[in-house]
């Protein structure tokens, strides 16, 4: 038989005993969506870590992830998020942190060292220093990168490449060129009528070969699909024809046929010899 996949424990009485073992180091606490959210103070920060991997009840042995988060619109606007796992109680922690590109946070690695590699993301992508980390370096961008990619106010593509030319036969650092300006898009729809041209759009405007069809434009379908007029003439409508063969000329002498119309010199110059019939 199957066995049915494991379920983390319940929620109940988590905040009240993560408010027993904080106390003052806890700022706010919160139940949404199924996971519990602490929000600790920032100085304290390895305090409160030790505190819940340590409290028996508690006891969230492991720190599985570091993430950061960027909200422009705050005066501290990072968040630094301490993923925990309770392997006795299977049970999940989210703890939260708050601070700016200035501040920096004390490091944990004295509780984990692990957290010395995720520590180093977070700084790399967000700038948020750690006091403490005794190898903040970068980690995923390469060598003499300068900015931060998660930043909402940076660019994902970055100002610089680095590529291996085999011309120079050495790595280069080259302007980062893009077929489409992403730092200055506009986010307008070519459906809903852009402002600018498009690729492709200035054959519209150039005159078209003889014989083409022209392309009806949208005033001219419009038209077509309307139905007539209630007041307009129905003989305007009929299809023109003829009664007899006087209405249409057959049988009257073409004016050009007439020796009048004819000129009296050939514009065709003659052979030599007097012509084709000497």
């Amino acid at each position: 038989m199957r066995a049915p996949a494991p379920r983390f424990a319940s929620n109940d009485g988590v905040i009240d005993a993560a408010r027993a073992a904080l106390g003052p180091w806890l700022l706010d606490a919160r139940d949404h969506a199924g996971e519990v959210a602490l929000v600790v103070d920032r100085v304290n920060v390895v305090n409160a870590l030790a505190a819940l991997r340590d409290t028996r009840g508690l006891e969230y042995q492991q720190l599985m992830e570091i993430a950061g988060v960027d909200y422009p619109e705050r005066v501290e606007r990072f968040e630094v998020v301490y993923c925990l796992l309770s392997l006795t109680r299977n049970h999940r922690l989210h703890v939260h942190v708050s601070t700016d590109d200035a501040k920096p946070v004390p490091s944990v690695t004295g509780l984990w060292p692990v957290a010395g590699w995720l520590e180093r993301e977070v700084y790399d992508l967000y700038g948020v220093l750690f006091e403490g980390n005794a190898d903040l370096r970068r980690i995923l961008t390469d060598y003499g990168f300068r900015g931060h990619p998660l930043r909402k106010d940076f660019p994902l593509t970055g100002y610089t490449e680095v590529r291996y030319s085999e011309e120079e036969k050495r790595v280069v650092y080259e302007p980062v060129s893009l077929a489409q300006d992403f730092r200055t898009f506009d986010f307008m729809s070519p459906w809903e009528g852009a402002e600018y041209v498009l690729p492709g759009d200035e054959k519209g405007t150039q005159p078209q070969a003889k014989g083409a069809q022209t392309p009806a434009n949208a005033e001219a379908v419009k038209k077509a699909d309307a139905p007539p007029a209630p007041n307009a003439d129905p003989k305007a409508r009929d299809t023109k024809t003829t009664d007899s063969p006087a209405q249409t000329g057959a049988g009257q002498p073409h004016p050009g046929n007439k020796p009048e119309h004819k000129p009296e010199e050939s514009d065709v110059p003659t052979a030599k010899g007097g012509g084709q019939n000497q």
